[in-house]
Parts: structure tokens; sequence; C-alpha cells
């Protein structure tokens, strides 16, 4: 049996595994990996691997970034700061029409550029963001689709979990990775916004204008994001400027947002548990991911499976494009069934070597990924933003699928845009 075939198989017996068996794809794929060197190359170089991947994974500098981008994250995400930016952006475009789902949209932007996580971002906002629209009697599809499609940002606008493990898995500079994701991120809060305008201009009783607001109450209520804004300069800011590595940013942001919680004096010793819980728990779960991801990655390397696929595709004679749309429409359909942790250790050491074979940037290819895994979050069957709301507030499965339809269209413009002008991700890292 050739070392090519193997590979295919220990693919096949993986996935069996996931969907049949629904074990933990970092388990699964230590396991498929370890199965895989020991068919291969011997007992002696396979348990050699899994004795040592482990420590080496766990030991590399970098990944010390992860779990203080968690701790800031779940901070930020058990606090008070997420409604107060809801209440400053509300006071600013909420008497527009459309205003309160155009409000949802900025501050989940903002929000996840503080968090990194949609599912974080979907949560809050389902509480403190649909009773205000009901209030103002919005259209439940309207509402809940704003809500599901804004969360999905969580993971695009920097720091982002899903590039920190895109940066890892592929040895890219996560720095470059988070500057990259920025002004993507804007692109597609200003689609979203404009989804909203066109879907109230036609149809106004489906986003009616809310209370009308001072200027004055306006500037007032920018007190309320102080801790945002010097969080977002603090971290980004410093990466940017070259001032601090992003695992220094992250201890920086970390350390940042314990200050301002203690300061606001919402930090008491049953939050600062449930805090160290959260992000222990939620670390550990990616540790466990990439561990197994970089075990599997070794016996796909052993078997030559990637370089096998790169010459098939080479002899293919296809264009490139139409081979990434395949990439995409794979991914899309991985976030129908997958988080994007999992989706992205399960695929880059397969998918990564073709792209870059192809010649696409893979700072660029980062970026695509967790856009069109964004789109799988939202997306029917399983989308699961759309789970986490309607789980959360009895809104119907149907009535939330058919409100993200405008942000689904939106954010495949959002792709073309990236893909016809692939700048709009790399001009922020090239200036670095």
């Amino acid at each position: 049996m050739s070392a090519e075939l193997v590979g295919v198989i220990g693919i096949g017996i993986l996935v069996v595994l996931l969907l049949f068996f629904r074990m933990w794809i970092g388990l699964a794929m230590a396991l498929v990996g370890f199965l895989g060197l020991l068919y291969l190359q011997g007992y002696k170089q396979a348990f050699g691997v899994i004795s040592t991947v482990p420590y080496e994974t766990v030991a590399y500098y970098p990944m010390s970034a992860l779990p203080l981008f968690v701790l800031m994250g779940v901070i930020v995400g058990n606090t008070s700061i997420g409604e107060e930016l809801y209440y400053t952006v509300y006071k600013w475009v909420g008497s527009l029409r459309g205003g309160l789902a155009s409000a949802t949209v900025l501050a989940c932007a903002v929000f996840s550029s503080i968090t990194g996580s949609s599912a974080t971002g979907t949560v809050l906002m389902t509480k403190v963001a649909l009773p205000q629209m009901r209030k103002y009697q919005y259209d439940d599809a309207l509402a809940t689709g704003c809500i599901a499609s804004a969360g999905t940002m969580g993971i695009l606008v920097p720091p982002s979990m899903g590039f920190i493990m895109y940066g890892l898995l592929t040895e890219q500079s996560i720095g470059k990775l988070f500057m990259a994701g920025l002004l993507p991120g804007i692109l597609l809060t200003v689609l979203f916004i404009c989804a909203i305008t066109i879907i109230a201009t036609f149809r106004p009783e489906a986003g009616p204008a809310g209370p009308m607001v001072t200027f004055r109450e306006k500037v007032v209520a920018l007190k309320k994001i102080w801790h945002v804004t010097l969080l977002f300069l603090l971290v980004l800011g410093g990466i940017y400027g070259g001032i601090f590595t992003p695992t220094e940013a992250g201890a920086i942001g970390a350390f940042g947002a314990f200050v301002i919680v203690a300061i606001t004096r919402q930090l008491t010793g049953k939050i600062f548990l449930d805090i160290l819980k959260e992000s222990v728990t939620t670390s550990a779960m990616i540790f466990l991911l990439i561990v197994g991801a970089f075990i599997f990655m070794r016996f796909l390397g052993v078997s030559k499976l990637p370089f096998a696929l790169v010459e098939i595709i080479q002899q293919l004679q296809m264009s490139k494009y139409v081979i990434f749309a395949g990439i995409i429409l794979l991914y899309i359909l991985l976030g129908m069934f997958l988080e994007i942790y999992s989706a992205v250790t399960f695929t880059i050491p397969i998918v990564y070597p073709v792209i870059v074979a192809l010649g696409f940037d893979p700072i660029w290819f980062g970026v695509v990924v967790v856009l069109v895994i964004e789109i799988g979050l939202i997306t029917p069957p399983v989308g699961m933003n759309a789970f986490i709301l309607s789980g959360t507030t009895g809104i119907p499965l149907a009535t939330v699928f058919r409100g993200v339809v405008p942000f689904l269209i939106a954010m495949v413009v959002c792709i073309i845009l990236l893909a016809v002008f692939p700048q709009i991700a790399l001009f922020l890292p090239g200036t670095m």
C-alpha cells in the first residue's frame, strides 16, 4: 500500500471519527496521526512523535499569545463593557431608519476587536439589542439576522483566535494576520449596514427609526467606551507600530482588561473565578486541537499526500481560481458543521500546500478562510450562531435563517471584492 493511499485512508478514518463517533477533533487527529506513523514508520518513530510534539507545541513561545487573548476576551465578555458599547452606538445611529440594527452591527464589530469570539458577541447582542429592536417593533427576521451575522465578525476583526490558529499552523506572522483582518472587517461592517439600509428603505416597517437623541447626549455617551478604545489602540496599535509582539500584546491586553474592570468596580471574587475557569477551559480545548493538528501534519508529511495533491492539481491544468472556488465551497460546508477552530485545524494541513503552490498569498488566504467560515456559522442546516440565537430567544430557526440571507449576500460580495482587490487585506501588513 502506497504512503499516499495511507494518507487518504487516514483522512477517511478521521472523518468517520468526527461525524459518526463525535470524537473530539484534537484527540481524533492525534490518534489518526499516531496510527498512520505507526504503520508507515514503525513504533519507535510514532511514539517519538507523540512523546515530543505535545511538549514542543505547548512550549513554543508564540503559543502563549493564545491563552492571553482568550483571557482578555473572557474578561470583557463577563463584564458590562459590551452593554455600554451598544448603548453608546445606539445613541449615535439608533434614531435612523434601521438604526438599531446598524447599531448592533457596529457594536459587534467594535466588541469583536477585544474578544475574538463569535459566540460571545452573538449571546451578548441577543441579550442587549434584541429587546430594544422588539420594543420598536422591528421585524424578527431582520433583528435576528443582523445579530447572528454581526456576531460572526468576532473571528474576523482582530484579535481573532482563528488568525492565531492559522498563523501557528502555517508559521505565518500573527501580527500581519491581525492587521490583514482589520480593513476587511471594516468593509464587511459597511456592507452589513448597507444591507440593513436597503431593507429599511424598501420595507420601512421592518426597521423603524428609534427615538431622537440630542447631540449633547451623543457626546456624553462616548465616555462609556473609553475602555474599549484604549484596549483597541493599545493592542493593535502596539502590534502595528512594532512596539511589541502579538504575544506581548496579549499580555498587555489581558492586564489592561483586568485593570479596567477593577477600576470600574466590576471585578468581584465570583467573576474572577468564572473568568479563570472559562479561560483555562477554552485555552485547553484550543491547545488540544493544535497538538492534535501537529501530530496529524507529521503523518501527512510522511505520507506525502499534500505533495501528491499539488501534483495532481497542477496536471489538471485548471484555472487556479476554479480550484480556489472549490476550496471556498469546502470551507462553507465545513463551517455549517464545525466551529472555526476545528475547521481550521482539520483542513489547513491539506489545503495550505495547495494554496501556496497555486501562488496565492498565504496572509490573504488566511483572511478569506476566516471569512468563509463566518458564512458557515449562519448557513443552514447547522449554522452555529443561528442555533445559539434561536435557542436563547425561542424564535424559530426558519425566521433566523430567513433573516441572514441579505447578510450572506453581503459576505459573498466581500469575498468577491477581496478576490478582485487583494490589497484590501494586504495593504496594512505591507506597511508594517
